[in-house]
């Protein structure tokens, strides 16, 4: 099987971790999950926040790369 790198979770771990993440970009743990378990962030809001604090390329976090 191919290993595919889930940006999502490197930005998560930079921020400290799930509840870290939720509470910079205002969503809940659950949704965070979410977002782990898809591989990228769907909304371009929560994207660019996630992007700006964990240094992280929006385009990777948006699956869109």
């Amino acid at each position: 099987m191919f290993n595919i790198p889930n940006h999502v979770r490197t930005a998560v771990d930079r921020l400290g971790g799930p509840t870290k993440t939720a509470h910079a970009a205002s969503v809940s743990n659950a949704t965070v999950h979410k977002w782990l378990n898809a591989g990228r962030i769907p909304n371009i809001d929560k994207a660019l926040i996630i992007a700006a604090t964990s240094n992280v390329d929006v385009q990777l976090l948006r699956g869109t790369r």
